[in-house]
């Protein structure tokens, strides 16, 4: 038996789980999406991630039809409905049915359906041994363009990037923005470690502000480290003594080598091994409970 989805008003079985050729959702990736953990049956920042999803509707000028307490109850039904004590939910919501034209507003009603289910990423030995990743060709969209703090349906531009890093054989790709400095990869943020300061690019240089990143920043501060959110460049990679990425289907996840530079140890350092193992005790204590 497949997933339970939640599917406009309806919790339907997953072969049932279908939208409309018309949605704009798939015709133009008109919609909005938060992707949530869930680890031993409380649900990881959901306050966190529920305003998140609102404020980027609310920055593409699409009407979430329910309340952000209606989609907290979703969310849980789902996860109930599919028995999960810990796994990985899928809220998206787009702009609905409309004809083949642009117009928004031949969108009367917003399609909103949520997925409950797991996921894995990475490898487990790549959480010991690193990553390697590359920098990739395709740039940052620019804010003025797509602002990339707003989580839309259209993700092609950290496709493109994926797809670059995929045909040199590494399994993450590091974007730029124009000017050059470092916004995140593909589907995480990045961090670097240098002389007790851990830096991580500021959402104004094209990162997504991750709710899994202000996470890490709050383990770093209570670790007395500095933490320092300002432009960085590959060079300050290159040398830095450890780095990581961080995301809610990755969670942390250390990086070994970057175009072909070997970072610290070329192992996951001594700080991203404290900072993961506080990460996985506030998970637990952190979370909204589903049961």
């Amino acid at each position: 038996m497949g997933l339970i989805i939640y599917l406009d008003g309806e919790f339907v079985e997953e072969k049932d789980a279908k939208i409309s050729v018309f949605d704009h959702g798939l015709l133009y990736g008109d919609g909005v999406f938060e992707g949530i953990r869930e680890y031993s049956g409380k649900i990881f920042k959901l306050d966190g991630h529920i305003d998140r999803l609102f404020m980027s509707a609310h920055a593409i000028d699409l009407n979430i039809p329910v309340s952000k307490e209606q989609i907290k109850n979703i969310i849980c039904q789902t996860l109930k409905k599919n028995n999960l004590m810990d796994g990985y939910i899928r809220v998206v919501v787009t702009r609905g049915i409309g004809d083949l034209g642009l117009d928004p507003k031949k969108c009367p009603k917003p399609t909103i359906f949520v997925i409950a289910g797991k996921i894995q990423l990475y490898p487990e030995k790549l959480y010991n041994n690193g990553l390697s990743i590359i920098t990739v060709p395709t740039r940052r969209n620019l804010s003025e363009s797509l602002n990339p703090a707003i989580k839309s349906l259209n993700y092609l531009n950290n496709i493109l990037a994926k797809i670059e890093a995929n045909n040199v054989g590494v399994m993450e790709g590091l974007l730029l923005n124009n000017e050059g400095f470092v916004t995140e990869c593909t589907g995480e943020n990045i961090f670097a470690l240098s002389k007790n300061i851990l830096f991580t690019p500021p959402v104004s240089a094209g990162a997504l502000d991750g709710i899994t990143r202000s996470c890490v920043i709050e383990i770093g501060q209570n670790m007395n480290l500095t933490v320092k959110q300002e432009n960085i460049t590959r060079y300050d990679l290159y040398n830095a003594e450890e780095c990581f990425l961080s995301g809610t289907a990755a969670e942390i996840i250390p990086v070994a080598k970057i175009d072909g530079r070997i970072i610290g140890t070329g192992k996951c350092g001594k700080i991203t091994k404290q900072i993961r193992e506080m990460f996985k005790k506030v998970v637990i204590e952190d979370g909204y409970p589903v049961y």
